[in-house]
């Protein structure tokens, strides 16, 4: 399959930003060495422009640049990593009780759970909580913790 090819000057009118910044972006790590064997050969391909734009959205969402590096490196691995808690972070946490004492508590961003699977996550535990609280035997694998 033959990919588009752009040069560095097409690629920078694609991804609306100049070509220093492109340079630095790769010098950074944040984008992928062009390909050729010499600057007078380098191309780029479709996969620099969708990093350029992605690493552009990610900059007017007003994350820093260590943080899109972290989300660059974990779409490669293909899964988010966690955003580092500070001090003073705002989080919005899930709250289940399931009876009095025994409580489920959950960051859904954090956790990587859409509402629907947090809804069905909470009707899971009280389901198996009701289980195990009547003495069923299958309420779980049978082993003891």
């Amino acid at each position: 399959m033959n990919e588009r090819r752009f040069s560095l000057d097409e690629l920078s009118a694609l991804a609306e930003m100049p070509k220093r910044r492109v340079r630095f972006y790769i010098q950074e790590g944040l984008v992928d060495r062009p390909y050729g064997d010499s600057p007078r050969t380098a191309y780029y391909t479709t996969r620099h422009l969708e990093q350029l734009l992605a690493i552009r959205k990610w900059q007017r969402a007003g994350l820093s640049l260590g943080r899109i590096r972290e989300l660059l490196r974990a779409s490669e691995e293909g899964a988010p990593p966690p955003k580092p808690r500070g001090a003073g972070e705002v989080e919005v946490w899930s709250h289940l009780v399931v009876d009095d004492g025994v409580e489920l508590h959950i960051e859904p961003r954090r956790a990587g759970l859409s509402p629907e699977q947090v809804r069905r996550l909470f009707r899971e535990v009280m389901r198996l909580y009701r289980e195990v609280k009547e003495g069923k035997e299958d309420a779980c694998d049978g082993s003891e913790p």
